[in-house]
């Protein structure tokens, strides 16, 4: 059966946020296919995954070219389903990659140079089949590259037609504001930054990059809302053989992060969630949308039933000052 996206899919479930000053809205809730989207996963489930994303209002998925494994896959898999099912929808859709991490041998193949940059964004086209992208992201910051040679390649990208508009990921607070300055003086239309952030870790806010992201009219996404998956049910009662810190796949959650000090917080952290009628999940991702300032948050997803449960989070987006401090004592304890 060819699909057909829901016709209710615009009915008020999500909340669509605008991008700092720009023109471009964001769903509050975005897809990432950082996992479960290589060659060796399931494609019948990418499909489930990116359908029920799309009837659930969401309307940005995210990659990079590093997203797999192996890197790469990640862009085939998506490019295979919005050239297929998805493909009279692409009007309807966000859709942005990165390059920044190594990705192909020799010194042409990582970091920020203008080569790299360019040569990794055409190479990103190929796979998803696209003319263009609509956000391109530097990855990372590169001290080895003048950030003014990074961002001029952003510029070009847009002005070769390639990319929309263009973020950077991963970016210190100084190292942003610069970025920020230079794109400014070219007039590319710099929209985002990309960064870490969750309760349990509140990198987004060090060195004041999330208040100078607000001051400059930059919209923010966050990456990494769940904690990996701390900041769910899933480990409240040990460790599923199914899990990412279970199943010896993944290795940015491993066992040794389960300890009995993290199930504890998470715990406490649940019951909260639990008077305010969601799940841990739900709180996690309301707790960061809760500053209007901040764009969208990017779930990563290994079954259908969890985006869902994740849309839910803005029915509540409220915090009382009870509940903020709570949290706060909870989680910056450990």
């Amino acid at each position: 059966m060819p699909f057909v996206a829901d016709a209710n899919r615009y009915d008020g479930r999500m909340l669509y946020r605008y991008s700092g000053n720009s023109g471009l809205k964001l769903p509050a809730v975005s897809l990432g296919l950082w996992h479960n989207f290589g060659f060796a996963d399931s494609f019948a489930n990418m499909k489930d995954l990116l359908f029920t994303a799309f009837n659930a209002g969401i309307t940005h998925f995210d990659l990079a070219n590093n997203y797999g494994p192996p890197p790469g896959s990640a862009e085939e898999n998506f490019g295979k389903v919005i050239n297929g099912e998805l493909k009279p929808y692409r009007d309807e859709l966000v859709i942005s990659t990165k390059a920044g991490f190594r990705h192909w041998d020799g010194p042409y193949g990582d970091r920020g140079s203008r080569k790299y940059l360019l040569a990794s964004l055409d190479q990103s086209l190929r796979r998803m089949g696209l003319e263009y992208v609509d956000i391109f992201y530097h990855h990372r910051p590169d001290d080895e590259t003048p950030i003014e040679e990074s961002m001029m390649a952003l510029d070009q990208a847009v002005r070769q037609g390639k990319a929309l508009y263009v973020g950077i990921s991963n970016y210190r607070a100084d190292q942003a504001e610069k970025a920020i300055q230079v794109l400014r003086e070219l007039k590319t239309p710099f929209i985002i930054h990309q960064n870490r952030y969750s309760i349990l870790d509140r990198n987004a806010e060090q060195g004041g990059l999330k208040t100078m992201l607000a001051e400059k009219g930059v919209g923010l996404i966050t990456y990494s809302p769940l904690a990996q998956g701390l900041l769910t049910n899933r480990y409240l009662h040990g460790i599923p053989t199914d899990s990412r810190a279970g199943n010896g796949k993944q290795t940015f959650l491993s066992r040794d992060r389960i300890t009995e000090q993290q199930v504890q917080i998470s715990t406490q952290l649940n019951e909260i969630a639990q008077k305010r009628g969601q799940t841990l999940a739900q709180m996690a991702l309301s707790w960061i949308l809760k500053d209007e300032t901040t764009t969208s948050v990017l779930i990563g997803a290994s079954k259908p039933s969890q985006i869902t449960d994740c849309v839910g989070c803005l029915k509540n987006l409220a915090f009382s000052p009870e509940e903020l401090a709570a949290i706060d004592r909870i989680s910056l304890s450990k």
